[in-house]
């Protein structure tokens, strides 16, 4: 019995060649592709990202708690290591984008933690899903911040100008864009020359046994738990197939590479469970 797949689905494995099969394909091949994965399914291309925004409209009231829920609080332990991967210079004046990050919640931990080091920090949030940027819009307010920015867009098309950024963060969002090689692209673009890119996101643990573990909790609890406390199983099966079929960490440090990131970095958090990968535009 394979105790990673969830009902009514039958497991695949999928190769490392697999994975990082995409960012060979040449742009001419990727216009032509008829299909993505949505989770484990396989959904026309122009319709993830509706299908995508849909399943966080459904959860934004209560994307926060869930994420508490869902990795016994480990996820504040992820962003704290982030926000120090970040490398904000003290006695600074930046600016960051954050992409995917509607919610708000890496930006404000970013603009605190540039604070305490005498700095200067105004952020960008860029998402597609005015939920998710609703909720973090009711967070600034609450918290009375400034210098903290919402707009609509994707990862994949930045509505901003190149060379705009000093830092440019993505958590846990980037395994749910369309075209990945796209927002590394454009990632890259519009960081600032000596611009630094830090990646928050779900992966692979390198132990196959640690993964079989992990996988069981991640389709057996998660998705009955988000029925339970967001009234959404289908939104938070998603978002566990998502995890598997994003690549491992190794397999994305090649796509920092492709993208032209220098000095690109892989750091597995909690044996593997999420990962940072960074790098700089020089």
């Amino acid at each position: 019995m394979d105790l990673a797949a969830p009902m009514g689905y039958r497991r695949r494995e999928f190769s490392e060649a697999e994975h990082i099969s995409g960012r060979d394909m040449s742009k001419a091949a990727k216009d032509t592709q008829s299909t993505v994965d949505f989770g484990f399914r396989e959904v026309a291309r122009n319709d993830k990202q509706g299908l995508v925004r849909g399943v966080f409209d459904a959860v934004a009231d209560k994307y926060d708690v869930m994420n508490d829920l869902m990795s016994g609080g480990l996820h504040r332990l992820w962003k704290a290591r982030m926000i120090d991967a970040l490398h904000i210079r003290p006695q600074a004046s930046q600016h960051l984008v954050d992409i995917a990050g509607g919610t708000g919640d890496i930006a404000l931990r970013a603009q605190a933690h540039a604070k305490r080091r005498g700095s200067t920090l105004s952020a960008h949030i860029i998402d597609a899903n005015s939920e998710m940027m609703k909720a973090g819009r009711q967070r600034r307010a609450t918290k009375k911040t400034s210098g903290l920015h919402f707009t609509t867009g994707t990862g994949e098309q930045l509505p901003l100008p190149d060379k705009s950024a000093d830092i440019v963060s993505v958590a846990f969002g980037i395994r749910n864009m369309t075209d990945r090689a796209a927002a590394l692209g454009e990632a890259y673009r519009i960081l600032k020359p000596g611009g630094r890119f830090v990646c928050l996101e779900f992966s692979h643990m390198p132990s196959a046994m640690m993964q079989k573990i992990y996988d069981a909790y991640s389709f057996t609890l998660i998705p009955p738990m988000g029925e339970l406390v967001a009234g959404e199983r289908e939104a938070y099966q998603y978002l566990v197939e998502s995890i598997r079929r994003f690549p491992t960490a190794n397999a994305f440090l090649a796509e920092l590479n492709d993208a032209g990131f220098a000095r690109a970095d892989v750091q597995l958090l909690s044996g593997g469970v999420a990962a940072l990968h960074m790098g700089w535009r020089l």
